[in-house]
């Protein structure tokens, strides 16, 4: 998986922690640190953005809930505005997003 980094700074600062890691050198408590810091965070996607995506895949609610690992009713929630996705389920959606739904499944 790609990673997506703040700035080029960023992404070479993260890369050194990583091979110091690598080599037992930084802990994972603190490479925790260096991925809150460098990573870019996950941006929320509207009803309108996870509507249109489903559409581009082509897919059902009840088959896109499915690769999704979520309830069809909560998809219909999401696509009408009422709930937002958070945690694995907005990385889910940003990695189909990004890759498409074979990605996922």
């Amino acid at each position: 998986m790609i990673k997506q980094y703040r700035s080029r700074i960023m992404a070479a600062i993260h890369q050194t922690a990583t091979d110091l890691h690598e080599c037992g050198l930084v802990s994972k408590r603190v490479m925790h640190g260096f991925d809150a810091d460098c990573l870019a965070p996950v941006t929320g996607l509207s009803a309108a953005e996870i509507s249109a995506l489903r559409m581009r895949e082509g897919a059902s609610q009840t088959m896109f809930a499915r690769c999704l690992n979520v309830p069809a009713g909560l998809l219909a929630q999401w696509e009408r505005g009422e709930k937002q996705p958070q945690g694995p389920s907005l990385k889910l959606l940003t990695l189909v997003a990004r890759n498409g739904l074979q990605a996922v499944v």
